[in-house]
């Protein structure tokens, strides 16, 4: 799935995570593929079947939940 890295800093942020998301926006593509960048998410800590069920649409409420590990 293709997720636009903006939203994942999005996420990060909003969770007052400022130095993960100035890490994520470093070394993530503007378009992240949760296949093919599946290990570095992991390595920044989010969790790519995560961030597919939030941005297929079931993520629902706000916030990260489950996506930082």
């Amino acid at each position: 799935m293709q997720i636009d890295k903006a939203q994942i800093l999005e996420l990060l942020r909003g969770q007052g995570d400022e130095q993960r998301a100035q890490q994520a926006d470093q070394e993530l593509p503007q378009q992240v593929d949760t296949d093919q960048h599946g290990d570095l998410l992991s390595r920044l800590g989010i969790s790519p079947q995560d961030l597919i069920a939030r941005f297929a649409g079931g993520g629902g409420g706000g916030g990260l939940g489950g996506l930082l590990g």
